[in-house]
């Protein structure tokens, strides 16, 4: 069969949605949609009527039609099935079928009805396939917020921590004597004004700060503990907001870490006018004897143009991969094109992309249970000895093009047992009492510091060690795909591109 446009309009004609699967003109399908009620017999029981050209299958809905415009020489029963399943995802996503409601939900239709067909063929899919398939595009949209958020966040801890050195080196100043540094003044009125500007700086940074208990309410002077305390109590609980979003930091007391982290979420300084986020997410869950019980990623490039002189591109993409990713392009771009050339351009090459708006051109997807795709393995080991546990834990690189910045394996402790005995150890080691917790901190996991391993003892048993969380966050990418060039539509003449490329961890454990 050959489907050319699937459409719901009024009893009028009045298109409110249409999708088009070959090329067609607005004027076209809406002289067709107008034309349909006029031809239609109200004397005669059918869901079809022909003419010279095109034949229209439809289902009334109500007061509405859902209409597919079809070739004269498509296959009746196929035509009448796939316009059942059309039928069906419509209640899907409008809780009434009123014309108001279908325009209010009028892409996620358009969205549901590019799984039905492709380039006027009826895809393979069932209802639950295409909910499946449609939700994907909410997840996506869910981690580009919450990294949006995420560096937004970062940054203000960065404004904190800054201020607080500005605030710390006034108080040197003051205890010596000396002017303190970034205030100037008349006389003794220095000196003083350092002092309100420390005030206030602390002001602001207690009012911005995560919710803890109110340390101002303290009385100054010789409980300088308790003030220690309270910082590291707004620092830890501000380090697990973050980690409930899935990120990481290494330590609550390193203002340094904090600051790495930041650069690595932190857009490129020198953005060109043709800007493109390469973005994955890996959910992973492995069992603690081995075995991958699931790994799932998901992957997207949005591409940003600033300068509408370069609306008019295309993008040559170059995938190698070779573990099985799932491609999917964004409706309105040429998926001929794309499977012929891996280029990604528009289906209209008159048509420019959004300029200064993050567009989604490109998403994939990658699930399996294959060991094999794990990109860091880790062992660990919990013995039962005379007075508790010693556990051996391992890292291990799988995937020797990546490099991991900001990894931290927590391992869950048992409580009320004290501090654990470190052996031996790769990189940085702390110790969370609040949340009774072992955080294994290492700076860079890459092809050069591929394994690592840590030892230590504590009373417990050995399910008290699981389950052992992982975090990290890489500017390459685990699936090899990249946009090597970006062309002009017009004259193939190339166009100068940035690109940004973050691979970070929704969930990865270890069961």
């Amino acid at each position: 069969m050959v489907l050319l446009a699937a459409a719901v309009c009024t009893k009028a004609g009045k298109a409110i949605v249409s999708r088009q699967f070959v090329e067609m003109t607005r004027t076209r399908i809406e002289g067709l949609l107008a034309a349909f009620p006029k031809l239609m017999n109200t004397g005669k029981q059918h869901t079809f009527v022909e003419t010279e050209s095109v034949r229209y299958v439809y289902q009334p809905m109500e007061k509405l039609y859902m209409v597919l415009i079809t070739t004269k020489n498509s296959n009746i029963l196929e035509d009448l099935e796939t316009l059942r399943l059309f039928s069906r995802v419509i209640p899907e996503y409008c809780r009434a079928l009123e014309e108001n409601e279908i325009s209010e939900h009028c892409f996620d239709l358009i969205f549901a009805f590019d799984e039905i067909v492709a380039l006027g063929y009826r895809e393979n899919v069932n209802l639950a396939q295409i909910r499946t398939f449609t939700e994907m595009d909410s997840h996506e949209e869910k981690v580009f917020r919450a990294v949006r958020e995420t560096q937004e966040r970062e940054a203000k801890a960065e404004m904190r921590r800054k201020a607080k050195e500005l605030q710390q080196a006034r108080r040197d100043a003051e205890r010596q004597g000396k002017k303190a540094p970034g205030f100037g003044g008349f006389g003794s009125s220095a000196v003083s004004g350092g002092s309100t500007a420390a005030m206030i700086t602390e002001t602001i940074i207690e009012t911005d700060k995560p919710k803890v208990a109110p340390a101002p309410a303290r009385p100054s002077g010789p409980s300088k503990a308790l003030k220690l305390g309270a910082k590291g109590k707004e620092v830890d609980n501000f380090v697990d907001k973050l980690k409930s979003e899935g990120e990481t930091i290494m330590s609550s007391n390193m203002g340094r870490r904090t600051s790495e982290t930041t650069k690595v979420h932190a857009p490129p300084i020198n953005m060109e006018s043709v800007h493109m986020k390469i973005e994955e997410k890996i959910t992973l869950t492995c069992g603690r004897d081995g075995g991958l019980q699931n790994m799932e990623l998901h992957g997207m490039i949005m591409l940003r143009i600033s300068d509408d002189k370069f609306g008019r591109i295309r993008l040559h993409v170059e995938n190698e991969d070779k573990k099985g990713v799932q491609l999917q392009t964004h409706p309105n771009v040429d998926k001929k094109l794309f499977t012929s050339e891996s280029l990604i351009g528009l289906k209209n090459p008159e048509k420019s992309f959004p300029v200064n708006s993050d567009v989604g051109v490109l998403k994939w997807r990658l699930q399996t249970t294959e060991e094999s795709f794990i990109p860091l393995t880790i062992n660990c080991w919990p013995s039962e000895s005379g007075n508790g546990c010693d556990v051996n834990i391992e890292y291990e690189l799988q995937e020797d093009n990546l490099e991991l910045n900001d990894v931290v394996i927590t391992i869950p402790l048992p409580s009320g047992v004290g501090a654990p005995v470190i052996g031996e150890i790769d990189g940085e080691y702390r110790h969370d009492s609040r949340r009774n917790t072992l955080e294994w901190c290492l700076p860079v996991i890459d092809a050069k510091n591929k394994s690592g391993s840590l030892e230590f003892s504590i009373a417990g048993q050995p399910n008290d060690f699981f389950p052992v969380q992982v975090s990290f966050i890489s500017k390459k990418n685990y699936c090899n795909i990249q946009v090597t060039k970006v062309t002009q539509v017009d004259g193939n003449s190339p166009v100068r591109f940035s690109t940004e490329t973050t691979f970070l961890v929704d969930k990865y454990e270890i069961l």
